[in-house]
């Protein structure tokens, strides 16, 4: 037996005389501070011993010589190591200490959490990703502490500093979630889970790969203390969150309390689904109690009721079980194409819209007639708006509808920030937008002008015409002045298509009004009133003839008046091979998505 390379003899396994297996070892040799075992390559018997311990041997150097034939059998090696069932302490310690961090290991803190009818981080997480997918980073750190605390003792109070995070494939797509864990010092944000998000964000980013977070917890830690830092404003964990606007799908999720920099992450979502039980906050009670703005209790800073109403919220759900699912629900539009459903009978939509020009209806119930897998954000708020994410043939799409109910379909300034921030979802991953317009027109008066309308309505212009997604208008009803060009993208030959239904009616503004204006001078010539009314109302009935879809139609202003059972084979237009694969560009297709 030769030195494979030059090294120093650190053992001698076997003497003079000595038996040895094939596989066994007769000499260590230590080379570059690494051992080495140089093996028997056959079974026999040492005859000499060529080398001592702590001599230095060159390459080619003979160690022993030996004479092959019977022995003893060998070790089997693996990997030139032998392969022995020991006990491996080292492993011990790294199964010990995993597992210090599991939920089978914190039975209290567990069963404080569903005597709240809460569920833990780590069960949220099992329930949203698939058995078996979820690679965990960061278990095994603990709060910045030290300084005050025990390392002992911070290991087993703060495992993972109180964010469970990782990738996991959600209906077998790969993803990055991650959970503030309230059992550990409130959910706050720690000095160490900010790097770990700094870590999983720009995995995020590096793969394209949608986020989910849980966003539950009280803001920042001052009690990490071992941090060398005065402020802590140099952390990048917001900014890099919010550089992932518009790249990959964000979902945010609040159940329970959710302030500051937590509520602050929540915000750069794409998404906000809230539990009933949810109060989220730029500032928790001790902040605002801080700032000398009084006293209050959690659960009054921001509850559901209030943040649903102003659009904080775009879907309320029950509890924790309902808003992984929504997360995993809202997940799908953003896969591309699926199966698509069975064919559903398209002529129950020419009975929706009643004949009766003044009568309302319930524009939810035209969308799920005429789409599949209908899901609404942002019910709560922007009522004369409806926004949704939906599917034809398995295909997804944004909607954007008119509500007749609220103001009679007129667009206020909360329903044009709706869609305007809807438009530049669906922008930013590719999905077409489909719109389904009634309405008078954009809201006017003096309430309204207070609300800022007119900036807040040039935001449906100024996305809508500036989108790369196809769009497409389908005029239900009414279809009058800005408001109607604005659910067009800007005009009636902006979009891919501009059709109307047997019940769509047009005018630069409301016919009424229009005739009022127009006709001052001569309806004001006629003194006799029941004569004014009289001539009024055959103008206003002339406006409306003119201005019917069939008449709009055939002067080109619009693509054609259909059949409403013939209106998916016009949405099918908008649909290209590539469409919803937002994942396949480049680059982002717009810089972000509007926080509003």
């Amino acid at each position: 037996m030769t030195a494979p390379f030059a090294g120093t003899v650190i053992a001698v396994a076997r003497e003079a005389d000595q038996p040895v297996g094939q596989g066994e070892a007769l000499v260590v040799l230590e080379a570059m501070k690494m051992e080495h075992e140089i093996l028997a390559e056959v079974a026999g018997v040492v005859r000499r011993v060529a080398v001592a311990v702590g001599e230095t041997v060159t390459e080619g150097q003979l160690l022993a010589v030996m004479d092959a034939g019977a022995a003893a059998p060998g070790a089997e090696r693996e990997n030139g190591r032998a392969v022995e069932d020991e006990h491996r302490e080292d492993l011990d310690a790294v199964i010990e200490r995993h597992a210090i961090g599991l939920d089978d290991a914190r039975p209290d803190a567990v069963a404080k959490r569903h005597e709240l009818g809460r569920r833990t981080a780590r069960e949220n997480l099992a329930e949203l990703v698939d058995a078996g997918t979820f690679v965990e980073y960061g278990p095994l750190i603990f709060a910045a502490q030290e300084a005050r605390r025990s390392k002992e003792e911070l290991i087993r109070r703060t495992p993972a500093d109180g964010l469970v995070a990782g990738v996991g494939e959600i209906d077998g797509r790969a993803s990055v979630v991650m959970s503030y864990d309230y059992t550990v010092l409130a959910g706050t944000q720690g000095m160490r889970n900010h790097l770990k998000k700094d870590r999983l964000f720009e995995i995020a980013e590096r793969r394209r790969l949608p986020l989910v977070l849980f966003a539950e917890g009280g803001g920042g830690r001052p009690g990490d203390v071992d941090w060398p830092n005065v402020a802590g404003l140099d952390c990048r964990a917001f900014g890099l969150f919010a550089q992932l606007s518009g790249l990959v799908p964000l979902v945010g999720i609040a159940s329970g309390y959710c302030f500051a920099g937590n509520a602050a992450l929540l915000g750069c979502c794409d998404v906000v689904i809230a539990t009933e039980d949810a109060s989220i906050g730029m500032g928790g009670p001790a902040m605002i109690e801080g700032g000398g703005l009084g006293v209050f209790e959690p659960g009054d800073v921001g509850p559901i009721d209030v943040q649903y109403a102003n659009g904080v919220v775009d879907l309320r759900v029950k509890d924790d079980a309902e808003a992984v699912q929504a997360a995993k629900r809202y997940l799908s539009y953003f896969r591309g194409a699926t199966l698509p459903p069975e064919s559903r009978d398209q002529t129950q939509l020419r009975n929706l819209i009643p004949a009766n020009r003044k009568r309302i209806y319930d524009v939810r119930k035209v969308i799920d007639a005429l789409l599949d897998d209908v899901l609404e954000l942002r019910r709560g708020f922007g009522l004369g708006i409806v926004t949704a994410l939906a599917r034809q043939d398995g295909r997804p799409l944004g909607v954007i509808a008119n509500d007749p109910s609220h103001l009679g379909g007129a667009i206020d300034a909360h329903g044009a920030d709706k869609a305007a921030r809807f438009m530049q979802l669906c922008d930013a991953f590719d999905l077409p937008i489909l719109f389904l317009c009634d309405t008078p027109g954009f809201m006017v008066g003096p309430p309204a002008e207070r609300t800022a309308t007119v900036r807040h309505f040039a935001r449906m212009f100024v996305t809508g015409a500036n989108v790369d997604v196809p769009i497409g208008t389908i005029v239900l009803r009414k279809g009058y002045g800005l408001g109607a060009q604005a659910m067009a993208g800007g005009g009636f030959k902006a979009g891919l298509f501009c059709v109307g239904w047997p019940t769509s009616e047009f005018g630069g503004m409301g016919l009424e009004g229009a005739v009022r204006l127009g006709m001052r001078r001569e309806l004001e010539a006629i003194e006799d009133p029941a004569e004014r009314d009289r001539a009024f109302e055959a103008t206003v009935a002339a406006a409306y003839e003119r201005g019917r879809g069939i008449n709009m139609a055939a002067y080109g202003e619009i693509d054609d008046v259909i059949d409403p059972a013939d209106s998916r084979r016009w949405i099918a237009t908008l649909f290209s091979d590539g469409s919803g694969q937002w994942w396949k560009h480049p680059r982002k297709r717009r810089p972000n998505v509007d926080a509003w």
